[in-house]
């Protein structure tokens, strides 16, 4: 039986995504979770990967073109199957990665050709089109000659140089996009802050006692975002609302917990999810959060990566920052902003110490959430990194 390869979505507001490339061609034989396409959204560019055995047949995405989500673009069919007739496919010849994307028109920026022998990371692919640079003129940097977006970069500096002593950088289709999703979140959701100060001397020495025995059983150094990100989740399980989305009709009550972690990559900040975050150990949060790192950084996140998230977690302790308030992801109901550990003077029991300190600071939706429920939260998770053990058995 025929089935529909459509354009994904990744989460309820979005409504096309761009085709990047086909991976495969009208008449390959694929087998489930092979690579088809290559698609980019507001959050990344992203790899969709076959989802039954078959031969792919009436292709009918045309790269470069935004799609509506749900639209129907190609068909794996058994083989000798036709092509559904209500579907009226016009066969075309995909183009592969490495091959050219072409028009009549040499010099639009559309129309932007591929040497077959290079290959070209994604993001130098979308400047090159963003700046009118044919790719066939481009020498690659890279391994075995690959065009890597500091090539394209180099080459649009040279020629702004030429025509303007005004530096102007061009956003990605991610970094525009992203520029319109905060807008939008911060004019059109009523937000409200709480900050509470934590002593991380127990955080410390969680990951102290228990950094060798994830490193030994994931091979992924224990991080205290992993453990934040344990700790937030079994929070959030006794704490639905705090877990629920805002909808069209009201207040969504999310049954999985699924933890979203802001990460920085050289487009803006993305945030795929650690599912089911609440049940999961220390070494499997560990794992799926370098993982998530790892295709975050290469640009080849999945639609699966971000799906159903229903909290985030946005650390910059790494960046020495010492507390921040960040921005809500709809439809979600808050996000948690965490800062650096710092060593402080504090009086305990009547007697100055000097502890590790850092802060939190979420942000939430005051139409999901009021103060007294987001700060009780706050404080059960207050207490969790206080005395982490007795939640992370």
């Amino acid at each position: 039986m025929a089935i529909s390869v459509v354009m994904p979505a990744l989460e309820m507001a979005q409504e096309t995504g761009k085709l990047v490339s086909w991976l495969k061609k009208e008449g390959d034989k694929v087998s489930k979770g092979d690579l088809l396409l290559e698609i980019e959204t507001d959050k990344a560019v992203m790899e969709v990967e076959a989802s039954a055995d078959g031969v792919l047949g009436g292709i009918t995405g045309e790269v470069g073109t935004d799609i509506p989500v749900g639209q129907t673009i190609a068909w794996i069919l058994s083989p000798g199957e036709e092509v559904p007739a209500e579907a009226k496919p016009q066969p075309q010849t995909a183009t592969p990665v490495t091959e050219a994307i072409q028009s009549s028109d040499e010099s639009s920026p559309q129309s932007l050709s591929v040497n077959s022998t290079a290959r070209v990371s994604p993001k130098a692919r979308r400047l090159a089109k963003e700046n009118g640079i044919d790719l066939n003129s481009v020498r690659g940097s890279g391994d075995g000659g690959e065009i890597l977006a500091s090539d394209i970069q180099a080459l649009v500096d040279g020629k702004d140089s030429h025509t303007s002593a005004v530096q102007h950088e061009s956003l990605s289709s991610i970094g525009r996009l992203m520029a319109e999703r905060t807008v939008q979140s911060w004019t059109t959701v009523p937000h409200f802050f709480l900050q509470r100060e934590v002593d991380a001397t127990a955080l410390n020495s969680l990951r102290a006692a228990r950094g060798a025995e994830v490193e030994q059983s994931s091979g992924v150094k224990l991080t205290h975002t992993d453990i934040l990100v344990a700790l937030v989740a079994r929070a959030l399980a006794r704490h639905p609302r705090v877990n629920a989305s805002w909808i069209e009709n009201g207040v969504r009550l999310n049954s999985d917990v699924n933890v979203s972690i802001a990460m920085a990559v050289e487009d803006g900040v993305v945030a795929p999810v650690v599912h089911n975050a609440n049940t999961a150990t220390l070494a499997e949060i560990a794992k799926q959060r370098r993982e998530l790192t790892d295709r975050a950084k290469a640009g080849r996140l999945r639609p699966t990566d971000f799906a159903g998230g229903t909290f985030t977690v946005s650390n910059l302790g790494m960046f020495h920052i010492d507390s921040f308030c960040a921005i809500i992801t709809p439809p979600q109901a808050a996000i948690l902003a965490v800062g650096q550990i710092v060593e402080r003077a504090v009086a305990v029991d009547g007697v100055i110490v000097v502890r590790p300190i850092f802060s939190l600071t979420i942000s939430c939706d005051h139409r999901v959430l009021d103060g007294a429920k987001a700060a009780t939260f706050l404080h059960d998770l207050a207490e969790s990194i206080r005395e982490p053990g007795l939640w992370l058995k």
